[in-house]
């Protein structure tokens, strides 16, 4: 009944948002903004719809035109900050954010948001300052606080990480997701037993939580699991795939070189000759194909949960196509065979392989291989091995494995392992971490 105005667009748009309607909204966004064209709010809200329909490019020109209709206007430049930030300018992003966040400085939105802008641009120190005066601003915000933890812990500043934790825990300004992140920068730190109480109170808080419970699984309070659950591999390495790289070559992460000289040894690779398509299960950012990219394979395929990793490695550009998918319900799906498939150190999320490795034998063509890595499963000092002797999930929430138990199941799958090159895969905390590069060979019908 009410003449067409801004605000019962934007009302309507809203509305039909809470319905799951987003294109419906974005039409009658789209009317008005053609009837009003100088109205700032129609831009803004016009943003946030091209945002959640994955228009990064589109929610940034309707929120930079809502700044140019009204620069004093906070809201407009974090909404602007938020898109810059998507398409990848993080300095543009903390500039907006940051005049936004002078304005309102209460919003704790903005805030978190202007953190993450300045760890994308290494300024890790500064956005923890931003986070934490947050903290005293809006002591009870748990938001803020787990921000502040998880910058610390991607940062491998457990013992800063267990403060804020404990801090958090004291002042009663805590959720599951605190207590899981005090348990992992415990662990971190060694103290394995305060590490395993930590998570078994963010169990009781989140129980349904896969991410919570793969933690207290990997504390032994729980029974073990046979995989780490997507949800969780999606949160350590979307947080993680800007540190990633740096991070693992520091800690003299040598897997993919082992890979390499692997390959050095198929028989056609060493004549010159071409080997290729080649699929790389778990990619992350691609640190296994740089490694090979100038030998005569390819082209190549990756395929990764983390949506972040895969944009670090798509900035490579040596993949012809990447997908974000579970590596077994993307196998299950081909009809693909290929001559060549990797997996660098990808089955630590993984205890039984039982059911991994025939999905793999049987996209694999007649003498094709598989190169993988495994963290090994070795005897404690009193020659227990851990685990059901086969394989375990360790503290960190990776899993180790048995060398005799990978050549079983690869021969039970139907391949004949070629070699076994033992290594160590990286440092943890100082300690050396065991690991096998496994050269699997698909047997012909002819053998």
């Amino acid at each position: 009944m009410a003449p067409p105005s801004p605000q019962l667009t934007i009302l309507s748009a809203r509305l039909a948002v809470g319905e799951g309607a987003l294109e419906q909204a974005r039409a009658e966004l789209d009317d008005a903004i053609e009837a009003l064209s100088m109205q700032p709010d129609l831009r803004k809200c016009r943003a946030d719809m091209r945002s959640r329909l994955d228009d990064p490019e589109g929610a940034a020109r309707d929120a930079a035109e809502a700044v140019i209709l009204n620069p004093a206007d906070p809201q407009a430049k974090a909404i602007l900050g938020g898109t810059m930030l998507n398409l990848g300018r993080a300095a543009d992003a903390a500039a907006c954010l940051a005049e936004a966040l002078a304005a309102h400085p209460r919003e704790p939105v903005w805030r978190e948001t202007l953190a993450i802008a300045l760890q994308a641009l290494g300024e890790a120190d500064t956005a923890l300052a931003v986070l934490t005066d947050g903290i005293a601003l809006l002591p009870g915000n748990v938001v803020l606080r787990n921000a502040a933890i998880l910058l610390c812990l991607r940062h491998r500043d457990f013992t800063e990480a267990h403060r804020l934790a404990e801090q958090a825990r004291q002042q009663g300004i805590a959720d599951a997701c605190t207590f899981g992140m005090k348990g992992h920068a415990l662990s971190s730190l060694g103290r394995h037993e305060e590490a395993a109480a930590a998570y078994q109170e963010a169990y009781k808080l989140g129980p349904n939580d896969p991410y919570v419970r793969h933690l207290v699984v990997a504390s032994g309070a729980l029974p073990d699991a046979n995989r780490a659950p997507e949800s969780y591999i999606r949160a350590v390495f979307d947080g993680y795939a800007n540190q990633f790289e740096a991070h693992l070559i520091s800690l003299g992460y040598s897997i993919p070189g082992a890979i390499r000289k692997a390959l050095l040894a198929h028989p056609k690779v060493a004549a010159g000759l071409p080997v290729g398509p080649v699929l790389d299960l778990g990619c992350g950012t691609g640190l296994a194909v740089v490694a090979i990219n100038d030998l005569p394979l390819g082209p190549f395929t990756g395929v990764d949960l983390a949506r972040r990793m895969l944009d670090h490695a798509r900035a490579k550009q040596i993949y012809d196509e990447l997908r974000e998918a579970d590596v077994m319900a993307d196998l299950a799906a081909q009809t693909q065979y290929w001559p060549l498939i990797l997996a660098a150190d990808m089955l630590c999320y993984f205890g039984a392989l039982d059911e991994f490795l025939p999905l793999v034998q049987a996209r694999l063509t007649p003498g094709g291989w598989f190169v993988f890595s495994v963290e090994e499963l070795l005897p404690d000092r009193n020659g227990t091995v851990p685990g059901n002797g086969r394989w375990a999930l360790q503290r960190l929430g990776r899993y180790a494995h048995a060398a005799d138990y990978v050549h079983e199941a690869a021969i039970a799958a139907g391949f004949r392992v070629l070699r076994t090159d033992r290594l160590v895969a990286r440092q943890e905390n100082g300690v050396p971490v065991p690991g096998i590069v496994v050269t699997l060979e698909t047997i012909r019908h002819d053998d």
